[in-house]
């Protein structure tokens, strides 16, 4: 009989400790995020921007370029801060349809800053096709998690290494860790599909859609063609996927990981389709 008020509330006097726990952990996070993050801002600026001059703000039309596998990109990052934002705050008790919005929010508006910065570089500009996607990215997340209060469709990525690069390497890379994130040729986007989630289905196996392009040697077509080169051509796949977060596991670090290893589509079996036909490849990155 004790406990009973207790229990209307859902909590006892340890869990009510604990939640005020949680709350000096969560304050503690977020000013340790937002001061990293700002010192990351600024390095950035110093680093990447400072040289290429400054100019006033305005916009670059880049939606022709790269057959928008860059936007892919920004789709995925805005998606997976999004998620691992929510979920980093319901770690904290942040009850879920708070964390989801503020998780959204926060995938959209980390990137916003890299926005405003190649606004006001005489080398780059504002996209709006990269607002665009950032947005979408944190609204998958968050239209998700409101309709089935779960990820069930996975954005995710895989790579592999191309002969582009080495025709470009100022652009495209000049080693692995540099073509991985310019040489977009090497690039897929996938979304993997929780199938299990919706009919019987095993459910460590998902089936997955993917979206890549290749010749880009150049950002846009007709540069490719001045420049000697084909035109470049877009590619989709169907392929099978693994759903690694179907382990399950008990411990928080386990899950963090498993969290991590499965925003990488694994290599599987796939089905190519492009301008050049249908390929069946047994494994495909």
């Amino acid at each position: 009989m004790l406990i009973f008020p207790f229990a209307l509330h859902g909590q006892s006097p340890d869990s009510s400790r604990s939640n005020d726990l949680n709350k000096r952990r969560l304050r503690i996070f977020t000013v340790g995020a937002v001061a990293a993050y700002g010192g990351a801002m600024a390095g950035l600026n110093k680093l990447w921007y400072e040289n290429n001059g400054q100019t006033s703000f305005h916009f670059f039309n880049d939606n022709p370029e790269w057959k928008q596998v860059d936007k892919a990109g920004h789709f995925f990052s805005a998606f997976h801060i999004s998620h691992g934002t929510s979920g980093l705050l319901r770690s904290f008790n942040v009850p879920q349809q708070k964390s989801d919005l503020i998780g959204a929010l926060t995938g959209f508006g980390v990137l916003l800053p890299i926005e405003i910065l190649d606004g006001h570089s005489k080398a780059y500009g504002a996209s709006v096709g990269d607002l665009l996607a950032n947005t979408g990215g944190a609204a998958f997340y968050f239209l998700q998690s409101r309709l089935w209060s779960e990820v069930r469709i996975h954005p995710k990525f895989s790579f592999h290494r191309t002969n582009y690069a080495r025709l470009r390497p100022e652009v495209l890379g000049h080693d692995l860790a540099e073509e991985l994130m310019k040489d977009y040729n090497g690039q897929t986007y996938w979304l993997s599909v929780d199938i299990d989630k919706f009919t019987p289905f095993p459910k460590w196996l998902n089936l997955a859609v993917g979206y890549g392009a290749q010749g880009m040697v150049y950002a846009r077509d007709h540069q490719n063609i001045d420049a000697g080169f084909n035109t470049p051509y877009r590619q989709y796949y169907l392929s099978l996927d693994l759903d690694i977060t179907a382990i399950h596991t008990n411990s928080k670090a386990v899950k963090t990981l498993l969290f991590l290893i499965n925003m990488v589509k694994i290599p599987s079996p796939a089905l190519s389709f492009s301008r050049k036909g249908v390929h069946f490849d047994a494994l495909t990155f």
